[in-house]
């Protein structure tokens, strides 16, 4: 938002005050300052120049001679502009001058001689309006600087609007020129108002609110003669230098007061609207908007429409435009309203239509501020048309008034929590000129919450005290030790578990952790070819690509790799993250916490991306857990017909304990061949809430023996469709005190070798805690292992 400080001294007296440090201190103490800007520095040497001839060029027919008095002399200029006129005042740039970027130079145009420049408003700042040239009125004499009656020199600062969230007071001059006037210790004046009471006996405006729960106040006027068209200089260059764009003076009016108070308004044109319905629809329909698009209106959303029933405006967003205000508007009903913001924000993001009235609602604004808003109007359109006439009462239907908050607190209270010494008269200051109500007894407050600051901004005690810290100022705040008790955090379990997990994955495997939105990104997921089942929608998206809640992480995690792929084709990452498994029978999102993985390489093959996925995974298992999973194939589940991004054979799912607690795969052909035909990836999900639930095995420690063992490795030849896990099976049931323990080594799979077969390498220990075992025991053992294995079909390769 953009704050202009001549607008501000409208308020408050800035005389004499360095206006870059003022900004400073409001950064410190009220909202962060992004930028601030020197308004009007380009402009040199422009006065008033009245046109005292004007003839046409002889050989470029939309040019003029001009001759122009300049106050101590009449000079040529060539001109192009079609309202130059004999006795036209108009802001004449001198040779030698400046206007913005460019320096007014004598030159040679079309053959004629011209020594200076007659400015558009555009030119000079003030509007957009390029028409022609400014005209000037006849109260200034030729050769007086511009710069003298037109206030174009001005400092204006951008104010954050995300540090304003929660102060709906400032979204208006008015309520930063109260903050300002509290730095600097200088009395705020007073708003200039009509007085309305005088036409309490005219009739009233027809208001009619259907709904009463959307609306919490609604205020109405009506205005008729209004004969004055243009805008007065003053309020355009305001309006401009503070991102508006001039219309009209009636809707330039309801701008300015939106950006003087931040209360927005709406003019309609009383011939087209002479009474308001304010009303939902049964039923969506479409409405034109002021900006000519045809938008379609919900049929819970709040709807402005004539006491005919005819929609004029969506509440607190945008007008229509069959009512607005136009150049031959000389009747208008002026409406000032308060909203439920929460609703208003709800619409204009349904709408994808958020507005500059609509972002004002959003933070909740004041209802106090309606009938103020509309006296304001009246006092400026007066100064501006003094021959108006209001030909109705005020009408003023306010349905919902906050609550007066009263909080009580004492001057310890205050110690404690600033940690410095305020005096109660400073206190007591500090309040009251933010416009808070204070009485205190003693070392006792109690202090009223000013309406501005009561819908939702100051509720407690602590708010009162970051009031009183912040004006004191938080750089006069002197740093110091403090003594207080400091006892450990024992974590939960699930959050010990998980940073466990990250330390691991990011230390022993250097993979990235990542943090991906909650939706899916479907324009993506089409690209790559990756179907998701149907889950929950977010039904006021601002797009429907980003409007279903993701039910696993894995496709977001391939969205990740796919916008990284070509610059880091050797990738590690991984998310921690919730999903939703669809809706529960308290109508609430059945959330689950997932442990997403992928690794891809371009230089390991299929099978070792796979396998190294697999390490991850008994790596991580028994860092947690002091257990190593297992695994079952993943063939025909209807997990991986839904998930079309699983491998068809490639993917297993992960035992723990007997426990299904996810799985891990190679990435589908199809959908990695849209992200990299030579990237090899490899993708785990795991169940963070089943992982957790497992218990922790301990761990058995035993003496090593004194004795040496005897490893073996025997190659064995299976039934290719042979898993390990089945091998370990059938070795179980082998006997033997003297087998400390056997592992795989190796797979090999060759047709013309192993004529179908599959060879799986098995390596044994045999040992012995009292005594060496003799070669003959050996031979022994392993010829009863080889015959166990030969009774199961089982070979040993030659």
């Amino acid at each position: 938002m953009l704050i202009s400080m001549n607008w501000i001294s409208d308020y408050t007296d800035l005389t004499g005050i360095d206006l870059k440090e003022l900004i400073n201190k409001f950064t410190l103490s009220t909202a962060e300052v992004e930028h601030v800007y020197d308004m009007g520095t380009g402009i040199k040497s422009v006065v008033v120049g009245e046109i005292i001839a004007v003839k046409a060029h002889p050989g470029v027919n939309k040019l003029h001679l001009l001759k122009v008095n300049t106050g101590d002399e009449v000079v040529d200029c060539v001109c192009g502009a079609a309202n130059a006129a004999v006795g036209a005042y108009v802001a004449f740039a001198k040779a030698g001058g400046q206007v913005g970027d460019m320096v007014i130079k004598e030159a040679v145009i079309a053959g004629e001689r011209s020594c200076g420049m007659c400015c558009s408003e555009k030119e000079l700042g003030i509007s957009e309006d390029n028409s022609g040239l400014m005209i000037l009125d006849k109260t200034h004499q030729p050769g007086t600087n511009i710069l003298e009656f037109l206030p174009l020199k001005d400092v204006v600062f951008e104010v954050d609007n995300k540090s304003l969230t929660n102060r709906p007071d400032l979204w208006g001059h008015y309520g930063i020129a109260r903050e300002i006037a509290v730095l600097t210790k200088r009395p705020l004046r007073a708003l200039k108002v009509m007085d309305t009471e005088v036409f309490r006996g005219l009739p009233p405006v027809p208001v009619t609110l259907e709904d009463k729960e959307q609306t919490f106040r609604y205020s109405a006027i009506r205005v008729e003669n209004v004969t004055k068209k243009r805008t007065p200089l003053q309020m355009k260059i305001r309006l401009t230098y503070c991102g508006m764009r001039s219309i009209n003076l009636l809707t330039d009016l309801t701008n300015y007061l939106m950006l003087e108070i931040g209360q927005p308004m709406h003019a309609f044109d009383n011939k087209a609207i002479q009474g308001i319905r304010v009303k939902t629809f049964p039923a969506p329909f479409e409405f034109i908007t002021l900006d000519g698009v045809k938008r379609a209106v919900d049929k819970d959303m709040l709807m402005i429409c004539s006491d005919g029933g005819e929609p004029a405006a969506i509440a607190g967003i945008m007008g229509g435009d069959s009512s607005g205000i136009g150049e031959g508007t000389t009747e208008l009903l002026l409406e000032s309203a308060n909203f439920d913001g929460t609703l208003i924000r709800k619409a204009a993001a349904r709408l994808g239509l958020r507005t500059d009235a609509s972002t004002r609602y959003e933070k909740t604004l004041d209802p106090e501020m309606t009938v103020t808003a509309i006296r304001r109007f009246l006092e400026l359109l007066r100064e501006t048309d003094s021959g108006i006439k209001v030909t109705s009462s005020l009408t003023d239907h306010y349905k919902k008034r906050y609550k007066v908050i009263t909080i009580d607190f004492d001057k310890a209270y205050v110690d404690k929590y600033t940690g410095i010494d305020i005096s109660t008269e400073q206190i007591t200051e500090t309040l009251s000129a933010l416009g808070f109500t204070v009485k205190h007894r003693d070392m006792n407050f109690t202090v009223t919450v000013p309406s501005y600051r009561a819908t939702k901004d100051i509720t407690i005690k602590a708010d009162l005290i970051e009031e009183i810290t912040r004006i004191y100022g938080y750089d006069n705040i002197k740093g110091k030790s403090n003594k207080s008790m400091i006892s450990p955090i024992r974590h939960s379990t699930e959050r010990e578990e998980e940073y466990r997990i990250k330390l691991l994955l990011a230390d022993r495997f250097g993979m990235n952790e990542v943090h991906n939105y909650i939706w899916y990104d479907t324009k993506t997921n089409k690209e790559l070819g990756i179907q998701t089942k149907a889950n929950v929608r977010i039904i006021n998206s601002v797009t429907v690509e980003n409007d279903t809640i993701k039910s696993t992480l894995i496709p977001s995690l391939l969205n990740t790799i796919y916008k990284n792929a070509d610059q880091i084709p050797e990738m590690g990452i991984f998310e921690i993250g919730r999903v939703a498994e669809g809706m529960g029978e308290d109508n609430l999102c059945r959330e689950r916490k997932k442990l997403g993985i992928i690794v891809t390489s371009r230089d390991m093959t299929e099978k070792q991306v796979f396998f190294k996925m697999k390490e991850v995974i008994e790596n991580l298992v028994d860092s947690l857990k002091n257990i190593a999973p297992t695994y079952q194939e993943y063939k025909g589940e209807k997990e991986v017909e839904e998930a079309n991004y699983i491998h068809p054979v490639n993917s297993a799912k992960i035992f723990i304990h007997g426990k299904v607690t996810g799985y891990f795969s190679c990435l589908h052909p199809k959908v990695k061949d849209r992200i990299d035909k030579k990237l090899n990836i490899a993708i785990a999900e795991m169940d963070m809430e089943k992982l957790t639930a497992i218990g922790k095995e301990n761990i058995v420690y035993k003496e090593l023996s004194r004795y040496p063992g005897i490893t073996a490795d025997f190659s064995l030849l299976t039934d290719k469709g042979t898993r390990y896990e089945e091998l370990k099976a059938i070795i179980s049931k082998f006997s033997c005190e003297y087998l400390k323990s056997y592992s795989l080594i190796d797979t090999f799979e060759d047709e013309t070798v192993l004529m179908g077969k599959k060879s799986i390498t098995v390596r044994f220990e045999f040992g012995s805690d009292e005594r060496t075992l003799e070669s003959k025991e050996i031979s022994e053992m392993t010829a009863r292992l080889l015959d166990l294995l030969k009774a199961s079909g089982i070979q040993l390769r030659q």
